[in-house]
């Protein structure tokens, strides 16, 4: 309430807007305490509305019903919001409204928390070399920085005035500040200082004379913009600036002398090049030169031109040659560019040169015009496909011959060709790959062959009337030439990827090992083949609640678990496709044994990773299963006796019969799962389960300084001591009385005697050893003489 003496006068509840600024951290902050002029007994109760309290964004103000404060609780950010208007409202205890709701304006004031940002990190322009500097534009050069504040505005000539181009940034901080006021200035343009830029509107000017493209050719420049009138937060980025070529340089001949030969008789042939220096740009018609005969070709056999990819000047031969007209030329040829010269350019004192061509007589063989000659056909081309027609043409255009053609190499037999037009066809399927190609190209030779000259003769018209002289040309023999066809066999996509390993084993939790990596290979060559894709079978989609496969290089993949899965084999059914165009793809079945996971996240069952993974064997599980191998085959002691037998003897006492050629048994092997008496693989698992029943057995043709074991074997401590344990065994079945010495062979188990089956001597041959004649065991050394004793 306000007094005005003693008079008490109503106010309006009006609130004047509150700012705040940006970025504040002190949370909560008090803005504002707000009253109602109507007081109630027992208070007023007080709460607002808007965005910012219970509108998006929520949260950010809060009111104290009963004292009125209205508190900041986030921290704002004006680039997203420069003010919120909300709602007061004042109730009694009962939640009747005392006076109107009224409007609280929350105004966001800005701080420069925005550095300017340029609109692309590299600018490029172009200005034509020998510009003139724009303006009065002021700068520094070696690196420093360089402003000016009078480059011509955007799209202004650039030959003109000098402006090359303009960079922009932008500052999202509030424009009406010096926080968005943004400056331009160059960090970095080389030691020349050949730039200006305008501070304010960003556009690059050139600053001296002397730009030569031929000496620079691209300036790269460091520019930078900065808020707060440039002395606040800044940023960076590139201009490049190209200089385009003017002809500013006139061609010259290398020398002024060249000298060519050409073969009589022959037209539309090359005679030879003439060389020139242009110092413009590459490529660009200021640099392309023109050829010009002035002198030493009236009657036009000669014609010149350009080049294009040298810029030398071709000389060819436009009308046929005779030796015995005219056997040497002089010609002077002249040479300018496409484009008129700059008039600053200086003139060149060797635009002019002298060609000398001396006509040779001979015979010519025919020519391959192009030699090598490149195709391309694709794999697997059937047999009689037309792949390419390769002839050559006979430079003595006087004289109709024949060429024919035939193939001089064909090392695979691949081809065959047409002898009279020329036409290679293929003789069978074109492979790839092939131990006969190189590099992916098959080189084939062809030989063209003409037929010669006959012999003939002519009469010259006389020197004088009462003289007649007969010229005769002798027959010349047929020449050929060689031509060579390159033929690009070009890869198809006709094969799949196929998994390099088609099973593994993982560990039964995910995070805990429970990975395998997958890889595949790929018969095509690329680009058929790698980056290969992998995925789960999409007709299965059930499969990715439990299994994922994520890309690990261009080749594997990682197939992970997804979910405890519990032990066993199981069959994923994998899609991969390779890049080719079009794509090949395959369904393949991936066995996957899940196992019992270890602390160390590995297999603890190792026996069942490696019986189903075939694929991430370690070493010492290999380790374990060869000598597991050994230990079964080479020691009865380590098998488990069953229970209702008494210990055996040694494996030589039980039987006297002759144990050569009968069939061993090993041991009963049962009927699968109800059978107790096999041989157990537990035992190496869990050892300490059969200790009571194993004894270290002894040798009795050991050395009698060799003793035995005193204790029974040390058990391993746990599943991965399998190995240790294995090695100890070995070693006490070295020491068994009951097996033969070292070297002598081991009988595992006997049979017995009586046996049904004949020996297996019988199935090699059906004589006796009494039927063979074994005195020349004799004669064979030494070694053989015990043989010899018993079978001689």
């Amino acid at each position: 309430p306000q007094h005005e003496g003693l008079r008490r006068v109503k106010r309006a509840w009006v609130i004047p807007p509150i700012s705040v600024s940006e970025n504040h951290k002190r949370i909560p902050h008090l803005l504002v305490q707000i009253k109602s002029d109507k007081q109630q007994p027992g208070g007023v109760i007080y709460s607002i509305k808007g965005s910012g309290v219970d509108e998006e964004p929520l949260g950010i103000f809060s009111i104290d019903k009963f004292s009125g404060k209205v508190f900041l609780n986030a921290m704002l950010d004006r680039e997203e919001n420069d003010r919120y208007r909300l709602r007061a409202f004042a109730l009694d205890l009962g939640g009747v409204t005392l006076e109107d709701p009224t409007d609280l304006e929350i105004i966001v004031v800005d701080q420069n928390d925005n550095r300017p940002l340029f609109r692309q990190d590299v600018f490029t322009g172009h200005v034509v070399e020998g510009a003139e500097p724009g303006g009065s534009s002021g700068g520094a050069g070696g690196g420093g920085v360089s402003q000016s504040q009078n480059c011509h505005l955007p799209g202004a000539p650039v030959t003109a005035g000098g402006g090359v181009m303009t960079v922009d940034a932008t500052d999202a901080d509030d424009p009406d500040t010096d926080n968005a006021a943004v400056r331009y200035s160059i960090l970095e343009q080389g030691t020349a200082g050949m730039f200006s830029i305008n501070a304010t509107t960003g556009e690059i000017c050139t600053a001296q004379p002397g730009l030569d493209r031929e000496t620079v050719g691209v300036y790269n420049l460091t520019v930078q913009a900065a808020d707060m009138s440039g002395d606040g937060l800044t940023t960076t980025a590139m201009a490049v600036i190209y200089l385009e070529d003017i002809n500013d340089n006139p061609p010259e001949f290398t020398k002024e002398e060249f000298s060519m030969e050409v073969e009589e008789r022959a037209a539309g042939v090359d005679v030879g090049k003439v060389f020139v220096h242009d110092k413009d740009l590459a490529g660009s018609p200021s640099w392309l030169a023109k050829y010009t005969i002035l002198e030493g070709d009236p009657e036009g056999t000669f014609a010149i031109h350009t080049d294009p990819h040298t810029n030398d000047g071709v000389l060819s031969v436009v009308k046929p040659l005779d030796h015995e007209v005219r056997d040497r030329f002089e010609l002077t040829v002249s040479v300018q560019n496409e484009q008129p010269l700059e008039p600053t350019a200086p003139t060149s004192p060797r635009a002019l040169a002298t060609v000398r061509v001396r006509v040779r007589d001979v015979n010519e063989a025919p020519v391959f015009r192009e030699n090598p000659r490149r195709i391309s056909v694709l794999e697997g081309t059937p047999p009689g496909t037309p792949i390419a027609t390769y002839t050559a043409s006979d430079p003595d255009t006087h004289q109709i011959q024949t060429l024919t053609y035939a193939l001089l190499y064909d090392p695979a037999d691949w081809l065959q060709l047409d002898h009279h037009t020329g036409t290679v066809r293929t003789k069978r399927e074109l492979l790839h790959p092939s131990a006969f190609l190189q590099g992916g190209w098959y080189i084939a030779l062809v030989l063209a062959r003409d037929d010669g000259k006959q012999h003939s003769c002519y009469v010259p018209p006389p020197p004088l009337p009462s003289l007649t002289l007969l010229f005769c040309r002798p027959a010349e023999p047929p020449l050929s030439a060689t031509g060579t066809l390159s033929i690009e066999i070009l890869e198809v996509n006709d094969h799949a990827p196929q998994l390099q390993t088609p099973a593994g084993a993982v560990c039964g939790r995910p995070g805990r090992g429970g990975t395998l990596l997958l890889g595949a290979t790929d018969d095509d060559w690329p680009p058929h083949g790698a980056p290969f894709h992998f995925q789960l079978s999409p007709q299965q989609p059930q499969l990715a609640r439990n299994w994922s496969i994520t890309r690990f290089n261009v080749t594997h993949a990682v197939l992970a678990v997804l979910a405890e899965l519990p032990e066993g084999p199981y069959s994923l059914p994998l899609l991969l496709r390779d890049s080719g165009t079009p794509p090949q793809e395959q369904q393949q079945l991936l066995n996957v044994s899940v196992c019992h996971c270890g602390r160390d996240g590995t297999c603890q069952d190792g026996v069942l990773a490696v019986a189903t993974a075939g694929a991430g064997i370690t070493l010492g599980a290999l380790l374990i299963i060869l000598g597991s191998s050994i230990l079964l085959l080479a020691m009865g002691a380590v098998r488990v006796p069953p229970p209702r037998r008494a210990l055996r003897k040694g494996l030589l006492e039980r039987s006297r019969d002759d144990m050569r050629d009968n069939i061993l048994n090993y041991d009963e092997q049962g009927g699968g799962e109800e059978d107790q008496d096999a041989y157990d693989i537990n035992q190496l698992r869990h050892p300490e389960l059969f200790s009571a029943r194993a004894k270290p057995p002894v040798r009795r043709d050991a050395p009698l300084s060799s003793g035995t074991p005193l204790a029974p074997r040390k058990l391993p401590n746990s599943p991965s001591d399998i190995e240790d344990f294995i090695n100890e065994g070995l070693e006490a079945a070295d020491s068994d009385p009951s097996v033969p010495p070292y070297d002598t062979a081991l009988i595992y188990d006997y049979e017995g005697s009586g046996s049904v089956a004949s020996p297996l001597s019988s199935i090699v041959s059906s004589l006796t050893d009494e039927d063979q004649d074994y005195d020349y065991l004799s004669e064979w050394g030494p070694r053989f003489r015990r043989l010899a004793d018993l079978y001689g």
